[in-house]
C-alpha cells in the first residue's frame, strides 16, 4: 500500500496542506495557520504528528507549522539555508528521514525561492508521495518573482531546471502534490489545477517539461507574470521570525457610536454583506468586501498595513468565519466588530447606497457625456480586450489614483463584478458619483461594447 495523504485545502488562497501518514505516524506539509482543521484530521484518524515539513518560506499565508511542532512535539523540518529566528531541523539536499515505515527524500528545488525544498515520501509499498511546494504545480510551475523582480530570470532558469530534476529522481506513478496552483498568485504560466496528477501526467502536459527550449520556456514564463498581492511583502520576515498561535477568540463588540467614530477617523470599517446587500443600502464611509473566495486577498491587498479594522457582519458566524481567513494572512486581531443591518447600527441620515447595472445598460449610459466607463482589471486583461474610451486602473492601484478618475458619473466594471463591487465601495467612500456594474464582462463582449 502507497503511503496515505489528506488534503486539507484553502481554496481562499489557492492553496493546500497535507497529511502523509503509515496509519500511525503523520507527516504535515505546509500547514496553514488555523490549525484545528490539521488537528481534526490527525485525531479523526488516529495518528501522531511526527514531523512538520516546510517546502519553503512562504509568501502568501503565515504559517502554521512552527505552532504545530511545538502543540505535539514534532521535528520541525525547515531549509538549512533559510535564516530564521527558531530551532528547527535543517534540512539539505539528498538527506533522508526515516518516519515509522516512511522514509522522506529531501530535494533542493530552487525557483519559486532560492532555498525551496520538495519531498518525496515513500513506504517501500507502491508509488511515492511528492510533495512539490511552488515548484513542480498541476501544469506548470510556481511563479519567481517574489525573492527579487531583478533575479526572476535567473531564478525562472533554476525552476525550469528543479522541475526536471524532479521528474528525473521519480517515479512516472508517483503522485504529485504541489502547495499552490489552486487559484493562488503564487502560480505562475498554465497552472490548471485539478484534484490530482503523477508524475507520467506531468511530464506530458507540464510546460516546463514539454518545452525544450529553455529560452523559450524563461520568456513565456516571464511575460505571464501578473501583479500579486501587496502583502505578500510582509509574510516572509513574519515566517522567519516564527509566528506563534492563531487566536480565534471572538472579536470585542463596538456600539454604533463608537462606530461612527472610527469612521470619521478614517479607519477601515469593512461590510461584509453581499455586493447586493451593500450597494442597496451601507453606512456611509464603509468599505464592502463580499465574505467570499477571495475576501482575505483584496482586504489585505488594499488595506494600508497597519490601519485600524472594524468588521461588519449580519451574524457572529459571519465576522468568525471573516476573522479566520484573515490570520491567516497576518491580520491576527481586528480592532472589533458589529453585528446588524445598516438602519440597526447607524442613523436614517448615514445609510447610503449606490446604483447596480448591467454591460445592457452601460451601452445605452455611454450616450451620455457625463458617464464615465472605469475598468479595473488587471493590465493583462484589459489587453485581451476593453471598451474604448474607458479609464484603466487597476483594482491594486486605485486608492492610489483617485486623482485620475475623470469628473462625471463613474461606472465601474471587472470580470465578473466582485473587484468592481470593492472598487465601487471605496469610491463611494470617496465622494464619488458610482455606478456598480455588476455582470460578466463576456456580455461586454457579446453586446460589441469592447474593441
Amino acid at each position: 500500500m502507497a503511503v496515505a495523504v489528506s488534503i486539507v485545502e484553502t481554496s481562499e488562497l489557492g492553496d493546500r496542506s497535507y497529511i502523509a501518514h503509515d496509519g500511525q505516524s503523520a507527516i504535515v506539509v505546509d500547514p496553514q495557520r488555523d490549525l484545528d482543521r490539521v488537528e481534526s484530521v490527525l485525531t479523526a484518524l488516529g495518528l501522531r504528528c511526527a514531523v512538520v515539513l516546510e517546502t519553503h518560506i512562504h509568501n502568501d499565508y503565515v504559517t502554521g507549522g512552527l505552532e504545530l511542532s511545538r502543540r505535539t512535539g514534532a521535528r520541525y523540518v525547515v531549509a538549512a539555508a533559510d535564516a530564521v529566528e527558531f530551532e528547527r531541523h535543517p534540512a539539505r539536499d539528498g538527506e533522508e528521514l526515516r518516519i515509522g515505515r516512511m522514509t522522506i527524500r529531501v530535494v533542493a528545488t530552487p525557483g519559486h525561492t532560492d532555498t525551496h525544498l520538495s519531498y518525496r515520501i515513500e513506504d517501500g509499498n507502491g508509488p511515492a508521495a511528492l510533495f512539490t511546494g511552488g515548484s513542480l504545480l498541476y501544469g506548470s510551475v510556481g511563479r519567481t518573482d517574489l525573492v527579487d523582480a531583478r533575479r526572476t530570470e535567473e531564478l525562472t532558469r533554476a525552476q525550469y531546471h528543479s522541475a526536471r530534476k524532479l521528474v528525473e529522481l521519480s517515479a512516472d506513478a508517483d503522485e504529485v502534490y504541489p502547495t499552490h496552483g489552486f487559484g493562488s498568485f503564487c502560480s505562475s504560466g498554465s497552472a490548471t489545477g485539478g484534484s490530482g496528477s503523477t508524475v507520467a501526467q506531468e511530464r506530458a502536459r507540464n510546460d516546463a517539461l514539454t518545452e525544450a527550449d529553455e529560452d523559450a520556456f524563461v520568456e513565456r514564463l516571464m511575460a505571464g507574470l501578473t501583479a500579486y498581492p501587496s502583502y505578500y511583502a510582509h509574510m516572509g520576515a513574519r515566517n522567519r521570525q516564527g509566528p506563534g498561535p492563531a487566536d480565534l477568540s471572538p472579536v470585542a463588540p463596538v456600539e454604533p457610536a463608537e462606530l461612527r467614530a472610527r469612521i470619521e477617523a478614517g479607519d477601515w470599517v469593512v461590510d461584509l454583506r453581499t455586493r447586493t446587500a451593500f450597494s442597496t443600502a451601507h453606512i456611509e464611509g464603509t468599505i464592502g468586501i463580499e465574505l467570499g473566495g477571495q475576501f482575505a486577498t483584496y482586504l489585505g491587498w488594499l488595506v494600508p498595513w497597519g490601519t485600524p479594522l472594524t468588521l461588519v457582519g449580519e451574524s457572529s458566524e459571519q465576522i468568525a468565519d471573516a476573522q479566520r481567513r484573515l490570520v491567516r494572512i497576518g491580520i491576527d486581531r481586528p480592532d472589533g466588530s458589529a453585528i446588524g443591518s445598516p438602519d440597526e447600527l447607524a442613523d436614517p441620515d448615514r445609510i447610503h447606497g449606490y446604483p447596480r447595472a448591467t454591460f445592457d445598460r452601460l451601452a445605452g449610459a455611454r450616450e451620455d457625456a457625463r458617464t464615465v466607463v472605469l475598468d479595473v482589471r488587471r493590465p493583462d486583461e484589459r489587453a485581451a480586450g476593453s471598451i474604448p474610451g474607458s479609464t484603466h486602473i487597476p483594482m491594486h492601484d486605485l486608492l492610489d489614483r483617485l486623482g485620475e478618475i475623470p469628473t462625471g458619473q463613474v461606472w465601474v466594471h471587472c470580470a465578473s463584478g466582485f473587484r468592481a463591487a470593492i472598487a465601487a465601495s471605496l469610491l463611494d467612500r470617496a465622494g464619488f458619483d458610482v455606478v456598480l456594474v455588476d455582470d460578466d464582462f463576456t456580455r461586454a463582449v457579446e453586446l460589441g461594447l469592447t474593441g
